[in-house]
């Protein structure tokens, strides 16, 4: 497939257009002695963790390890007992949730959280939401401002749906569809609002082996055609050796390692926690 420029896939009404990363040194996420506690329960402990810019990093780690609500802190779902979240400089720790879309942060979650009876467009326009300017009046009449942000919206939408080779399903309901192309469809609702940082929560869980693969495949082209960085919860491990360029393993709510995924996959500490003493010996 001919993929599209950078530049078609920036839409118009963001702010800041998704683009290459500037070649950088500082991080663009990064988390400080991150700890949530659930009265006596220490779900996540003292967690500290650097997303590089346009890398592909993966968060591992057994069931119960605490990876979902390290994600949950990082997206403002839930507010961390003590510690500190920054984004691209800035401490986004106390941050309201609805603020993180305008600052370059999308996320899909474990469970589907797509709207069935409506059709795959109309659920990727909702991702556009962040980004429109118009009052409420002018929407309503729509004239002007409001007209012109619809038809930018929607050619953004389909320039997602092309890069997503999702065009002979762009006007079914997503309901219809397969559970993969579900997951796709919440994939696309995610860049309909323009990332620099992607948080994937479990993105494949569910999927055949060639909707995996097709996955793996459209998140390699985030990093390398638009330099969107992406964190993502897999448990996927074939998925996380082929196409991190970091791993972050937790268990018991602790960070236990770090590295490239032939270091973690190499660490001890590691094939433990996964495999349990006996096995790993």
């Amino acid at each position: 497939m001919t993929r599209m420029s950078n530049a078609a896939l920036a839409p118009s009404p963001a702010p800041e257009p998704m683009a290459p990363a500037k070649p950088t040194t500082a991080p663009l996420l990064e988390g400080a002695g991150l700890t949530k506690t659930f009265g006596g329960l220490r779900a996540v402990s003292d967690v500290s963790f650097a997303v590089p810019r346009g890398t592909i990093c993966s968060l591992i780690g057994p069931n119960g390890a605490g990876k979902t609500t390290l994600f949950n802190l990082i997206s403002a779902v839930l507010r961390p007992t003590s510690g500190h979240v920054v984004f691209d400089g800035k401490d986004i720790t106390k941050a309201p949730t609805y603020t993180l879309a305008k600052r370059g942060i999308a996320r899909t979650f474990q469970n589907l959280a797509v709207f069935k009876h409506e059709t795959v467009v109309n659920n990727l326009l909702v991702g556009m939401h962040a980004h429109l300017r118009t009052d409420p009046f002018s929407a309503a009449i729509f004239f002007g401002r409001a007209r012109r942000e619809e038809i930018k919206a929607r050619e953004r939408v389909e320039e997602i749906i092309e890069f997503l080779e999702i065009e002979d399903i762009r006007d079914l309901p997503v309901g219809t569809l397969s559970y993969g192309m579900q997951k796709r469809v919440e994939l696309g609702r995610a860049l309909a609002v323009n990332p620099r940082l992607l948080l994937l929560d479990e993105m494949v869980s569910g999927m055949n082996q060639e909707e995996r693969e097709d996955i793996a495949r459209l998140i390699l082209d985030l990093k390398e055609e638009l330099g969107v960085t992406v964190l993502m919860v897999e448990h996927d491990m074939g998925i996380v050796m082929d196409i991190s360029d970091r791993v972050f393993v937790m268990n018991y709510g602790e960070k236990i390692a770090e590295g490239t995924p032939a270091e973690v996959s190499a660490n001890p500490v590691v094939v433990d926690a996964y495999l349990g003493r006996r096995s790993a010996a």
